[in-house]
């Protein structure tokens, strides 16, 4: 791509890696990112959040940051893979346990691959959900708006970025969840 491109990256982790607890992984994958030319423009506190089933492992640390980047979205998507593998990760299990888990949840306004295609997993029933991997690019990330532990350190970084497909701004998608799947997202 010619010009930099505006971006939010999700992390999270909930598994140990070489030792470090996950703040310290998330902290060392956003400076490989930077390393690895990615600019940095914001960085959100990080959260806490209870693993998902409950008790099915320890809770996970998330936090987002926005970039800039000359990356195509699928060039971006490949460098966060190469950096999650540094840093551990296993691709054994969808929605498993992790070390680090790097999430490109908007790449700008862009929708993709299509409005079609981003509409049809946006309607997917939640236990195919569970089952189905998409085998491309889809964005903004489908699940984004039902997601607190993405909104809220997303709000940090890009509270005003605006929805492609429903319009709404983070802050408007976040006001929208029920209290209860806000709760026991926590602040470190």
């Amino acid at each position: 791509m010619d010009s930099e491109q505006f971006a939010v990256i999700a992390l999270g982790g909930n598994l140990s890696f070489d030792q470090n607890p996950p703040e310290v992984t998330l902290r060392n994958a956003v400076q490989e990112l930077s390393d690895r030319g990615v600019v940095i423009r914001g960085k959100s506190r990080f959260f806490t959040t209870p693993c998902f089933p409950a008790g099915a492992g320890p809770d996970y640390i998330n936090a987002a940051i926005s970039i800039n980047t000359n990356l195509s979205p699928v060039a971006l998507l490949a460098l966060l893979h190469a950096v999650e593998a540094k840093f551990g990760r296993a691709r054994a299990q969808r929605w498993g346990m992790r070390t680090l888990d790097l999430d490109l949840v908007c790449y700008g306004g862009e929708v993709l691959p299509d409005r079609a295609g981003y509409q049809a997993w946006l309607q997917l029933e939640p236990a195919r959900q569970a089952e189905l991997a998409p085998d491309r690019l889809i964005l903004p990330h489908p699940r984004l708006q039902e997601r607190g532990f993405v909104l809220v350190p997303m709000a940090d970084v890009a509270p005003d970025w605006r929805h492609p497909v429903s319009g709404l701004t983070v802050r408007e998608m976040l006001a929208a969840l029920p209290p209860e799947d806000l709760a026991e997202i926590r602040p470190v």
